[in-house]
């Protein structure tokens, strides 16, 4: 059986990456290599990667964009490229010795990894199979049944949570934080490692009274292993003149390292 994504059919061992991050050590423990899969249902203001909203490769006037880290694995001309899971995993365990060593092992993230469910869940299963960790960074903005395919697969969540109030989520992630919220619940009940995190955008994510919701919801989850709290950055920046996006957050500067928002969280959070 294959998957029909914008009319177009993909098979099941098959799915659409934009970039390799290999020696990454900010997404989940040890020395990891993330995979950025292409395609996100949500268009938050602040997004680095703005090449990941659409799922199929992408090509852009004058782009000329490559991997930072695996050039085959993206077009010279264009974003992103479909990929095997065994074409991935051989990819993937050429690091893994810096995974024993170090207690690494693989994240998938994007885009939203949700997106490509099938592809992303026989990659986990391979994963595990070789005995890597597996860690799967999500907006949470999925049907359950994709969180209840892939829970038994996936050994650490990196969760999104960005804004409390829905009518301000919807205003600045294009979507409701119910169904976010509903998943993360159902996946602290039944008990899996998550790691949530927060981006801190000024103005919007760092106010005082998103910043007391976000401490009241967690307060009455039990198994978040972390809380990590992200700066907005301008890492990104340049994405959007180059793939002719707009930039939404052009004139918001970044946060000083003094920063009162995350300050206020810690001050707050017990």
């Amino acid at each position: 059986m294959d998957t029909i994504v914008s009319n177009k059919k993909i098979k099941l061992d098959e799915g659409v990456i934009f970039d390799i991050k290999r020696f990454a050590i900010h997404d989940g423990p040890g020395i990891r290599t993330t995979v950025f899969f292409k395609g996100c249902p949500l268009r938050c203001w602040w997004c680095h990667n703005p090449e990941s909203h659409k799922v199929l490769p992408e090509k852009f006037d004058g782009c000329n964009f490559r991997s930072n880290v695996n050039h085959s694995l993206s077009s010279q001309d264009g974003v992103g490229r479909e990929v095997t899971v065994p074409e991935l995993m051989n990819e993937i365990k050429k690091d893994s010795v810096f995974y024993d060593e170090s207690g690494g092992g693989v994240t998938l993230s994007g885009g939203e990894p949700t997106m490509q469910p099938d592809f992303l869940l026989l990659l986990l299963k391979e994963c595990k199979v070789n005995g890597i960790h597996t860690a799967v960074d999500t907006s949470g903005y999925a049907p359950k049944r994709i969180f209840e395919k892939i829970f038994e697969e996936t050994d650490l969540f990196l969760y999104d949570l960005k804004l409390m109030n829905d009518e301000l989520h919807q205003k600045y992630t294009g979507v409701s934080n119910r169904l976010i919220q509903t998943n993360l619940k159902w996946l602290d009940e039944n008990q899996k490692n998550i790691c949530v995190r927060i981006p801190v955008v000024p103005g919007i994510t760092d106010t005082k009274e998103n910043i007391s919701e976000t401490i009241n919801f967690l307060s009455t989850l039990e198994n978040i292993s972390e809380i990590n709290l992200l700066p907005y950055h301008k890492a990104g920046e340049g994405k959007y003149s180059r793939f002719k996006i707009e930039n939404k957050l052009a004139v918001v500067n970044t946060p000083e390292n003094n920063y009162e928002g995350i300050n206020y969280f810690f001050r707050n959070w017990n």
